[in-house]
């Protein structure tokens, strides 16, 4: 079934009147899938800093932020890519999590990008993120060895994957 035939609800541009549930939504999947990474004794989540760096996002003409709406102004689920094939964001509510919604998100993206003319699509996960990483080693999506430290303290390190999906196999290792 396609994302925009799902009954989770079709994928929709965000705008910038989005991006406070953007933050709801990513704050909600963070404290449910990483409280490990970010204790929240320790660390705060940084509510302002992501709020500032969705409303960056949602205005970067060379990103495409899409999201499934939920009840109450609520999301389901977001997903954002830009135009050198990266996904750059991936979060579902915990309330659907195991309900095939990130795996559809992956694909609707992979399909755009191709449409796109991308061959190689490229990710940044938290390495203690085992919940992403095995939707994307399910997927298809593969370690290219790449790491570099995360962008919010404690620093957690993150690591690249890619999608070959011109060829199905392995991507070279990306240079950073």
């Amino acid at each position: 079934m396609t994302a925009a035939g799902s009954p989770q609800g079709p994928f929709r541009r965000a705008g910038a009147e989005d991006a406070v549930a953007l933050l709801e939504l990513e704050r909600a999947a963070s404290l449910a899938g990483l409280a490990r990474v970010f204790p929240a004794e320790r660390h705060p989540y940084p509510s302002a800093d992501v709020l500032a760096r969705w409303h960056l996002v949602l205005a970067d003409p060379d990103t495409v932020v899409e999201v499934v709406d939920g009840g109450d102004r609520a999301l389901h689920c977001v997903v954002a890519y830009d135009a050198a094939g990266t996904l750059r964001h991936l979060a579902v509510a915990p309330a659907r999590w195991g309900r095939g919604l990130g795996e559809r998100a992956v694909r609707h993206t992979e399909a755009v990008l191709r449409s796109k003319g991308h061959e190689v699509l490229r990710l940044w996960c938290l390495v203690d993120n085992p919940r992403a990483r095995r939707l994307y080693e399910r997927l298809g999506w593969v370690a290219t060895g790449a790491t570099q430290p995360a962008p919010w303290p404690p620093y957690p390190t993150e690591m690249e994957y890619a999608r070959d999906l011109a060829h199905d196999r392995v991507p070279p290792r990306a240079r950073h």
